[in-house]
């Protein structure tokens, strides 16, 4: 766990669909008001990258508390050091550069919420085609990519999307490419 001061990544759970809708100039205000350093958003999907100290689990609740009381909605969030994120990146099994595939990093918050990803991959209807639907464990995360266009109708996809999936608030997705665009 980090207590010094370090640059952490928060990645922010249905921002910006499903009607709850935060401005990125809000979201940094926020994080501002919070007292953390060097803060930078991207992309309208609820990314953010700053600098803090703390403890992860008391810089998560603090955030999203914050969030809560600011913007009124249940917040989730994962929180990531730099360094985790850069791993995660580096990591990605498939061909990244394949423009007919999604690169796609779900960020687990727990080992328990990655295990039971997994599981659901391993344990869809009908099962999993590698060429396909490509899944693969990684470094607190699971890779995935689909084709272009299936990104909602592939077996994981549904798996993923299930209401009653235990991961559903402890998980979430991004593209290969905004990932790199929040190390850059």
């Amino acid at each position: 766990m980090a207590t010094n001061d370090q640059v952490w990544v928060a990645l922010l759970r249905g921002v910006n669909v499903g009607g709850i809708t935060i401005r990125s100039a809000d979201l940094a205000a926020l994080f501002t008001d919070l007292g953390f350093g060097e803060v930078k958003t991207f992309l309208a999907s609820g990314n953010v990258r700053f600098r803090a100290s703390g403890v992860r689990t008391g810089l998560k609740k603090r955030i999203e508390a914050a969030l809560q009381d600011r913007f009124g909605y249940d917040a989730w969030i994962v929180l990531v050091t730099r360094e985790e994120l850069a791993d995660a990146v580096a990591s990605f099994p498939f061909d990244a550069a394949d423009a007919s595939r999604q690169p796609y990093v779900v960020f687990c918050a727990d080992a328990s919420a990655r295990t039971a990803v997994l599981e659901a991959a391993a344990h869809t209807d009908p099962p999993l085609d590698p060429e396909e639907d490509p899944v693969a464990p990684g470094p607190g995360v699971v890779y995935w990519s689909p084709a272009k266009g299936r990104t909602l109708d592939t077996p994981f996809a549904k798996a993923m999307a299930r209401s009653s999936a235990p991961f559903r608030t402890s998980t979430t997705t991004r593209n290969l490419r905004t990932l790199q665009k929040i190390l850059a």
